[in-house]
């Protein structure tokens, strides 16, 4: 198994810094009505990507905190922080999402990205973060929908065997099914997010999907295109098709896969991710790199 901290193959990513529209994260602020936020807490911060994007739209005085469950993370996110010039307003710290280190009713605004993806039980995990929100407070989630995105397929691949399609398809599921059962989160938990949220008993429920679309076309001269064809070359020199190897081989084992069919699912994956690289190495691969990403939120109730 892995030493890295979790998600180290993607929060160190420079795509990650282009993952939001400044006008669409300016709507989500309006619809949040973050200026009158004076509280922000940000659960499994990462890198701190997502709260720091956040704070500038929130009240003048307005302070971030942050939580992870890995040191490396805090220590960077604390250290980004710095150097965007909020360090004097943003604190991180250790923590998990299911056992949050605050008493209640502490934040005007909890929130987490692509975190309850990685999570065991986030039935758990949002109730949480319900209970450290103060009553007329908001809580919002941003998750993706992997399954779906898998199926964005750019002018290469769009091209190859069904059969080729069907079997990466295939080949995924019963890894993320995989993931899920060996309690380390579902892939796809954005789609979920309707009977999660039920649950939860909040107000002024709502839910959104985000506008982000990275266009890929030759040369590749946009910094977000660059982005995209260096991690995918990356991605391949590294044979990290999905994720890691091993990682890999332990998700579509724990889903159900006949161990004697994985090296066979393995070159696959990789194959279709090397004719990717080749074609933007040829400068013929013309994609739309987009991803169905669910954004939920809601009010905690006021006490009457």
């Amino acid at each position: 198994m892995s030493s890295q901290p979790h998600s180290a193959d993607y929060l160190s990513l420079e795509t990650r810094d282009s993952w939001w529209n400044d006008d669409f994260l300016a709507l989500m602020a309006r619809r949040w009505r973050l200026r009158d936020v004076h509280s922000v807490l940000d659960v499994g911060a990462g890198r701190g990507h997502w709260g720091q994007l956040l704070l500038p739209h929130c009240a003048a005085d307005a302070r971030l905190t942050g939580v992870d469950r890995e040191a490396e993370w805090v220590s960077g996110a604390a250290e980004r922080a710095r150097r965007r010039g909020l360090g004097a307003r943003a604190a991180y710290r250790l923590g998990a999402a299911e056992a949050l280190p605050f008493p209640d009713d502490t934040f005007d605004f909890v929130t987490c990205q692509t975190v309850l993806i990685h999570v065991a039980d986030p039935s758990a995990a949002l109730r949480e973060m319900k209970r450290v929100v103060r009553p007329g407070g908001t809580l919002a989630v941003v998750e993706p929908v992997n399954m779906a995105s898998s199926l964005v397929l750019g002018s290469t691949r769009f091209h190859d065997d069904v059969d080729e399609q069907l079997g990466l398809l295939r080949f995924e599921l019963v890894c993320c099914r995989g993931k899920e059962r060996l309690g380390l989160g579902n892939n796809s938990v954005g789609a979920l997010l309707p009977k999660l949220f039920a649950r939860l008993d909040l107000d002024e429920v709502r839910a959104w999907q985000w506008d982000k679309a990275s266009w890929t076309v030759p040369p590749y001269a946009d910094p977000e295109a660059r982005a995209t064809v260096a991690e995918a070359k990356e991605a391949l020199a590294r044979e990290h098709a999905i994720w890691g190897r091993e990682e890999t081989y332990r998700y579509f084992v724990g889903g159900g896969g006949a161990p004697g069919d994985f090296d066979a699912e393995w070159a696959r994956a990789v194959r279709a991710l090397r004719r990717v690289v080749e074609a933007y190495e040829r400068g013929e691969e013309h994609a739309v790199v987009a991803g169905v990403v669910v954004i939920a939120s809601g009010r905690k109730p006021v006490e009457r």
